[in-house]
């Protein structure tokens, strides 16, 4: 699928938070409980697990960009059988975690926007991935964006 504006934007988007991120930043510390800076840790690692299990399923399907690759295959197995966009929350745990873990509020806000972003991105590629895979409709309603459905 040939990439458009939009898939440029919002991965420029994503690199520039990210670097804002690794920012070494006072601002905003926070006074956070030790079970929550205890609960960061466990955040963090359990999005670390995550990302990597989800860049192993998706594969040679894998692209920073929003719009499916030519020649891709719809990943419907794995975390994916619950979440459809199990990076995206795999990076939301790691840097919540992070950030509760050395206490800062700068990144906190850095994670939120990232949240926002996320929401954004996944919704335009949602849009692709239904023009992509007919199949995708029917997926979409047995999944979660970001965190398994309930009511599978």
């Amino acid at each position: 699928m040939k990439l458009q504006t939009a898939d440029i934007t919002f991965v420029l988007i994503q690199f520039v938070l990210f670097f804002l991120f690794i920012l070494d930043n006072s601002l905003l510390q926070l006074l956070l409980p030790s079970i929550v800076i205890k609960a960061g840790i466990m955040m963090a690692i359990t999005g670390l697990i995550t990302i990597g299990i989800a860049l192993l399923q998706l594969n040679k399907n894998l692209s920073p960009f929003p719009s499916p690759k030519s020649g891709s295959q719809l990943i419907q197995s794995g975390l994916y059988n619950y979440i459809r966009h199990p990076i995206y929350t795999g990076i939301l745990l790691l840097f919540t975690g992070y950030s509760f873990y050395i206490s800062s509020g700068y990144k906190l806000l850095i994670t939120i926007g990232l949240l926002v972003l996320f929401i954004f991105k996944s919704r335009y590629e949602e849009k692709r991935l239904t023009q992509t895979f007919k199949e995708y409709s029917n997926y979409k309603k047995s999944t979660g964006r970001f965190l398994p459905k309930i009511n599978r």
